[in-house]
């Protein structure tokens, strides 16, 4: 199959690894321009782009992937199909009806669930128990093609977003490969999505880092892991911004204090913080412009006492 690869973060490198290794001809990887990164915000390559120069494919950029250059581009090229995995850009119809066996999207959910940006944040977020992938031919909607292929994951009571994130990643990349092997064969018949069953799972905001400790203990402790490794669930200690990176549910029978107050101090294992409704054992934090560290180290360093109250920005 000769096929145009479309993707830009570490979630679609999985996909285009295995399209290469079983052997399809590869000849146009297309990823988003480099952006800025980090403190000193030089300009830095997609983790796409970075796998596609070290296996020799051809990189294409567009900052839209409407510009006439780039269509003429890929009309020379004449692909049979055109994967896009995470890509980051809306492909117009001319694109869409540019290869003979379509463009096939590799979605992280059991669609029509968490159409959007942001599945796997928020299957955690929302304390599900269970996302999966979708393979699915691409229409001119969000998310809402017909779907050829599903294959489930679990979800476990400490899953973070970084493990399922890579277990998805994996998961993806095989149902990709074997969608790619029976579709055009003519094995696969494509299922419409209902509509009606959908729901969405939006790009994230800064808001949905932010901790309120009114909530229950449950619902912050599936933001803590459902925000971990990135970008961190937060909130704030002494005015400044501080992230919970691990944390466990503590069992307790009564409401000790006011939602946010530390209630206690376990030397060797952090400190527990109350909830709207039950606590939280706090393990592991990240203050602003440090590394992660224990809790430990956090009480020592920064002198937490028992009776602070850690508040919203």
């Amino acid at each position: 199959m000769r096929i145009v690869f479309m993707g830009t973060p570490e979630f679609a490198v999985p996909s285009l690894l295995a399209l290469h290794q079983a052997g399809h001809d590869l000849p146009l990887v297309v990823t988003q321009p480099d952006r800025p990164k980090g403190r000193g915000r030089k300009l830095a390559c997609p983790p796409v782009k970075e796998a596609a120069l070290r296996l020799g494919l051809p990189v294409a950029q567009p900052v839209k992937v409407k510009e006439a250059a780039f269509n003429a581009q890929l009309q020379e090229i004449r692909p049979d199909l055109i994967i896009v995995v995470a890509f980051g850009q809306i492909l117009p119809e001319s694109i869409l009806a540019l290869p003979p066996f379509g463009c096939i999207n590799v979605h992280a959910s059991l669609l029509p669930a968490y159409r959007g940006a942001a599945p796997l944040h928020w299957v955690i977020l929302n304390g599900e128990k269970e996302t999966g992938i979708t393979t699915m031919l691409m229409d001119k909607g969000l998310d809402t093609g017909a779907m050829l292929l599903t294959e489930k994951i679990g979800i476990g009571p400490e899953m973070t977003y970084g493990a399922l994130h890579d277990l998805a990643a994996q998961k993806g990349s095989a149902l990709l490969l074997e969608t790619v092997d029976k579709w055009p064969k003519g094995l696969i018949k494509p299922v419409p999505q209902n509509s009606g069953q959908a729901s969405y799972a939006p790009p994230l905001k800064k808001e949905h880092e932010w901790i309120s400790w009114n909530a229950d203990a449950l619902t912050i402790y599936n933001q803590i892991r459902g925000l971990a490794p990135w970008p961190g669930a937060m909130t704030c200690y002494k005015g400044r911004p501080l992230k919970i990176r691990k944390a466990q549910i503590f069992p307790t029978n009564r409401q000790e204090a006011s939602a946010g107050s530390v209630t206690a101090i376990l030397r060797g294992k952090g400190f527990v913080v109350q909830a709207g409704q039950g606590s939280l054992l706090v393990q592991s934090v990240q203050p602003e412009g440090k590394n992660t560290m224990p809790s430990d180290s956090f009480i020592n360093g920064y002198r937490l006492e028992v009776g602070y109250a850690f508040t919203t920005a």
